[in-house]
């Protein structure tokens, strides 16, 4: 598997198709990725743009996986530019496409995507996903820690509003001072 920290074609505008038919899988089979389905490919489309507004800007990264000579997955992560927030970054929307799943793309872009934080002196992560969804028992698997749960947060495709749980994880990266 091959992953790409990609900059979506800052150049010449063009989103690949591989992000676009990624976000419509994820939202067309429930993934809780602040969307509802159905969803048109216009519409991520849009939303790839915006992604793209971000990277040129600087506060957000790109990674993707590759299977086979094909896009199966992607994460994000967004870094702070807030004077006292530039040790954290927050991870956002890891997708991957059904036929890719149970195969681990998700775990490696995880641990992918962390050491691109790490290459950023980025010393904490946070992240939240959708209660009782596959990813929440994953994330506790690779460190991160359960901070708590908002009822009601996100409306789901089915028209019921999902609580989402909040987590967040530590990099080493150099002794931080904290008070006391």
């Amino acid at each position: 598997m091959e992953i790409i920290d990609i900059t979506l074609g800052v150049s010449n505008g063009i989103i690949p198709n591989g992000l676009v038919s990624l976000l419509c899988d994820c939202v067309d089979s429930g993934a809780s990725v602040g969307f509802v389905g159905p969803f048109s490919q216009r519409e991520s489309q849009e939303y790839w743009y915006g992604v793209q507004a971000d990277i040129t800007k600087g506060t957000r990264y790109l990674l993707v996986a590759n299977l086979s000579g094909k896009l199966v997955g992607s994460v994000q992560l967004s870094v702070s530019d807030k004077a006292n927030g530039l040790h954290r970054a927050e991870i956002e929307k890891l997708m991957v496409h059904t036929q890719a799943r149970g195969q681990g793309v998700a775990r490696i872009l995880m641990q992918r995507v962390e050491a691109l934080a790490f290459s950023l002196s980025r010393s904490l992560l946070v992240l939240d996903t959708k209660k009782g969804d596959i990813a929440e028992g994953m994330y506790s698997k690779l460190g991160y820690v359960k901070v708590g749960e908002i009822p009601d947060f996100a409306l789901s495709s089915s028209g019921e509003l999902d609580a989402t749980v909040l987590f967040y994880k530590e990099l080493s990266l150099m002794p931080v001072r904290r008070k006391r």
